[in-house]
């Protein structure tokens, strides 16, 4: 008897991206102008893994689901409130809040050992929330952002990493009574992005260059960081790059809705003087797992973004340099993100 093969990731998100593609042709239809379009909040959901590379360890996954508001005017509510104070925001900007929940997972290079492993990556899990801030000027992006969660075993991430390495048929990872202890953390992330170039060719083809700096300051991450995109493409006014899961190359949970199809292939780099990561450093208070950190990490990506009206979807390959000594070698995930405006 013949069995129905398993479908793969690489099936559910060519499936997933057919189906938002199919449901956004028939909104660019009924909602003709733009300006009304870009009066909806943006839903995004953003999957990031190390299965594009081949590999399963260290971050070995991320998921997160976020909304962004529509532009308000600079006093509204506590999200103007929070521009005003810490972005001097007036009333020539426009200002978003977001809220997002997301859950990362790390493991170590040999998932087979129940031992404990001293010089690879410590299993753990994060469950968070977040609410952030957004102030746009015309060609400059400020984002406040506050993390809030659980890192440790009430973080779910063996349940989660279990089902789905059943989904696709993988090997189980066997150590995860090893992993960091339940304990709450926090982050305070800003960071300010600024479109320094923009050069239109011909047919409509644009390129851009947006320098970033910001950093972090918690139990969960210390950090500064600084890097720059390059963008290629189709209406680049429409976002800033697509939204990644933190700590990252900056982008955005939001977009301009406007009708038609836009493209943009990007190329970035991030330096990240790192002074904290529980993820490595182990817990605040607590004796647990943990390695030797590197003080600086190197991310560089690549990518393609193509927006079809209230649809925008993203693929993006990163290359992290090593987190720890003994990592070897860099550490190469991908990074799917959907968006949708309604």
């Amino acid at each position: 008897m013949m069995t129905a093969k398993r479908p793969t990731p690489r099936d559910a998100l060519a499936g997933l991206t057919l189906a938002l593609l199919h449901a956004a042709t028939p909104a660019i239809g009924a909602n003709p102008a733009s300006a009304a379009q870009d009066e909806r909040g943006t839903w995004s959901f953003i999957w990031e893994n190390d299965v594009f590379s081949g590999t399963d360890r260290n971050y070995t996954n991320g998921n997160r689901l976020s909304y962004v508001s529509p532009a308000e005017p600079w006093d509204a509510g506590l999200h103007g409130a929070v521009g005003r104070a810490l972005f001097d925001a007036d009333r020539h900007d426009r200002v978003r809040y977001g809220l997002a929940v997301g859950q990362d997972m790390f493991t170590p290079e040999n998932i087979e050992a129940e031992r404990p492993l001293p010089d690879q990556h410590p299993y753990a899990g994060w469950l968070y929330g977040e609410y952030s801030v957004y102030v746009q000027e015309p060609d400059r992006l400020h984002i406040a952002a506050l993390q809030i969660g659980m890192v440790g075993p009430a973080a779910g991430a063996e349940f989660t990493q279990d089902n789905f390495h059943d989904l696709i048929n993988s090997p189980e990872a066997n150590g995860w009574d090893n992993q960091l202890k339940n304990e709450p953390a926090f982050a305070l992330l800003l960071e300010r992005q600024t479109r320094a170039l923009v050069e239109t060719g011909f047919n409509g083809l644009e390129l851009d260059l947006t320098p970033h700096i910001g950093g972090s300051l918690g139990t969960l991450r210390t950090q500064a960081k600084a890097g720059l995109t390059l963008r290629f493409g189709t209406d680049l006014r429409r976002d800033f790059g697509p939204p990644r899961v933190r700590p990252a190359i900056g982008g955005t949970g939001f977009f301009e809705g406007r009708n038609g199809l836009s493209w943009y292939a990007f190329a970035g780099l991030e330096g990240r003087m790192v002074a904290r990561n529980i993820f490595l450093d182990g817990n605040t208070f607590r004796d647990s797992p943990s390695v030797d950190k590197e003080p600086l990490v190197m991310d560089a990506q690549a990518g393609l973004v193509t927006t079809l009206g209230r649809a925008r979807i993203a693929y993006t390959a990163v290359i992290r340099s090593p987190q720890f000594e003994r990592q070897d070698p860099p550490h190469v995930f991908g990074s799917v993100s959907l968006s949708f405006k309604f």
